[in-house]
């Protein structure tokens, strides 16, 4: 990847995060629509980009019309997740002070919905995403003491920073250990070295797969994590 494409790619992220912080959405929304915009859709547009794209949105696809379709992520995510769904009318409104190089209509948006769903060939489910794995470990790991030093934030921060790049983002084709290394991960760096008291976890139960595998996977994660905090 071009070092123009990873500073793109690192402001969609930034975009989609403060995005969904402005929204006030819940943690689910934003890291389902990562895997819609990231993981799908943005790989999509490289076929299509092979070929003339058919709508306006797609061609020329410059920076201010990705963040509109980072917005439409966003979107359907929230009506997938959230029990009142976001209004068009809202999400225009957050385009319209977030998107500083162009402004969008209503009819764009939807629009853009039309365009987003034909590009995922209108499949559009997230239930087996890492942050729902996540979830799920944490939760079994708050059952032991230890589990009340881990920060929940930081695991969330640690799956943002994964994003960051395509070639570390790629370990989100394995949810299950991923989500069991970004805990452990997150358990290393924030709590402190004295108060360490991991409990055994059965890994092989838990995630279906080697300790090993997850030993292997926290490291490759520390060192993308400390590499970032130090440049």
């Amino acid at each position: 990847m071009s070092i123009e494409m990873a500073h793109l790619r690192r402001r969609l992220i930034e975009f989609m995060i403060k995005c969904t912080t402005q929204l006030k959405l819940p943690p689910i929304v934003k890291y389902s629509a990562m895997s819609l915009f990231f993981d799908r859709f943005r790989p999509s547009l490289v076929f299509l980009q092979k070929k003339k794209a058919e709508h306006w949105l797609l061609q020329p696809l410059t920076e201010s019309n990705l963040q509109l379709f980072v917005l439409i992520s966003v979107w359907i995510s929230c009506k997938m997740h959230c029990s009142r769904g976001l209004s068009v009318q809202s999400l225009k409104s957050s385009g319209d002070k977030m998107i500083t190089e162009q402004l969008f209509t209503v009819r764009d948006f939807l629009e853009a919905e039309l365009v987003f769903l034909k590009v995922l060939k209108f499949e559009i489910g997230t239930l087996n995403i890492a942050y729902t794995q996540l979830e799920d470990l944490f939760i079994q790991f708050e059952v032991a003491k230890v589990g009340e030093l881990l920060n929940f934030e930081a695991c969330m921060d640690m799956m943002d920073l994964l994003y960051e790049k395509e070639e570390t983002s790629v370990v989100y084709n394995s949810s299950t250990s991923l989500a069991a290394s970004i805990l452990v991960s997150s358990y290393v760096i924030t709590v402190p070295k004295q108060q360490w008291e991991f409990p055994i976890l059965p890994w092989k139960m838990v995630t279906n797969k080697e300790e090993k595998e997850v030993v292997e996977l926290v490291g490759y994660i520390l060192a993308h994590v400390l590499y970032s905090h130090t440049f």
